[in-house]
């Protein structure tokens, strides 16, 4: 067998690729495995995007390779979504770039930015691709503690401990993975002024916002933000379009086309039937967001109520996808989880997939409706399963 290249020692399978693959056979068994740990939204997007990614299959040439840079219609379709949802102003020419999904924009900007050697800031617990991506660019990852008692927030005083010479990007996500906080226009003001002491890159992955969050923001609302920040945002959650892989990074034009030059290399455009589709979502008013929120919220309640029944603790105060919860004392993530697994048949997010801070915790997604989340409920107040 070919040797597999370095960069691969310090990288291990995704977990969820792992663990999915082992429930995978416990279906096949015949075992009834309820999954409530993946966010992958399983309502269906707007109707007019449906429509408009099929209209665009009469259009000529649209099976032709597109713009790296994606349709002008497009770029203003997020300038103007930007402008309405966040007060930030964009140059759609020069300050966007579209991505096949926001995932792939950590690897152009890793790719753009890194040298081997140099260093990169990620909460833990956080993200995991932060680390898997720092890690495949020969980079190396300086963890930053987040922590229920700061609100999941960067304790920026324990952070300048470190010896930050070497960090050239800061990877920050608000509303948080996993966890749910969100940050106020104070804390990025405090984010964006670290940045500019030391001298980072921040990356604000950003694509929370509208999902149980009564105030979206943007890093980029803070004065000269745009002087050392960027952000990832997406239509995955927002729109459920996540199979769809359309997202895009913001930010100041020398940035923007540094990562062009990496992209370009890497894609031949984005699908065009996709781009027109993510056009007509940009456009939907706030009552899409709300009818949205409406049915999470429900569901959000039938999952406090499952971790109440697990004898866990949780913040009601949070947004996103998911919902995070404490373990009763002395129990451990990955015990717990597997479990409820093997006893219950029902599958649960570990805190410790996003870091060494996340154990103690576990975490639920809202990606399940009503009746199957019931069925969650009844399977662990029930005796025997």
């Amino acid at each position: 067998m070919i040797p597999k290249a370095d960069r691969l020692k310090q990288v291990k399978e995704y977990y969820f690729s792992k663990k999915l693959r082992e429930i995978a056979g416990l279906i096949a068994t015949g075992k009834p495995i309820i999954n409530i740990a993946i966010g992958s939204p399983d309502l269906q997007p707007p109707l007019e995007v449906v429509a408009a990614l099929k209209n665009a299959m009469q259009i000529d040439g649209v099976h032709k390779y597109q713009s790296y840079q994606g349709i002008p219609e497009f770029r203003l379709g997020i300038a103007d979504f930007y402008k309405t949802n966040y007060n930030v102003k964009l140059n759609p020419n020069t300050e966007i770039l579209p991505l096949m999904g926001s995932k792939e924009g950590i690897m152009h900007i890793s790719m753009a930015f890194l040298n081997k050697g140099d260093k990169v800031l990620i909460p833990n617990p956080g993200y995991p691709t932060y680390a898997s991506v720092t890690k495949l660019v020969e980079a190396a990852p300086v963890y930053y503690n987040l922590s229920e008692h700061n609100n999941w927030l960067p304790n920026f005083s324990e952070i300048e401990k470190e010896d930050l010479s070497k960090v050239k990007i800061m990877w920050v996500n608000y509303p948080h993975m996993p966890t749910g906080a969100t940050a106020s226009k104070l804390a990025f003001e405090q984010l964006i002024a670290f940045a500019k002491k030391h001298h980072i890159l921040v990356v604000n992955d950003n694509p929370y916002s509208f999902i149980l969050n009564e105030n979206p923001q943007s890093i980029l609302q803070v004065d000269g933000a745009k002087e050392v920040a960027i952000e990832l945002n997406s239509l995955s959650k927002t729109f459920n379009m996540a199979g769809w892989r359309v997202g895009m990074v913001v930010g100041t034009s020398e940035i923007i086309k540094t990562i062009l030059q990496v992209k370009s290399n890497m894609d031949s455009g984005m699908f065009l039937g996709i781009q027109k589709g993510a056009i007509e979502a940009l456009k939907l008013p706030a009552n899409w967001f709300e009818e949205q929120n409406s049915i999470y919220r429900k569901r959000r309640e039938l999952v406090w109520k499952i971790f109440d029944a697990l004898g866990c603790t949780y913040a009601k105060n949070i947004g996103g996808l998911f919902v995070w919860a404490k373990l009763p004392n002395g129990e451990k993530a990955e015990s717990f989880t597997d479990k409820l697994l093997y006893e219950k048949e029902v599958f649960i997010t570990p805190g410790t997939v996003f870091g060494t801070n996340g154990e103690g915790y576990i975490r639920a997604s809202l990606c399940v409706n009503s009746a199957v989340l019931k069925e969650v409920l009844t399977r662990l107040t029930t005796k025997n399963n």
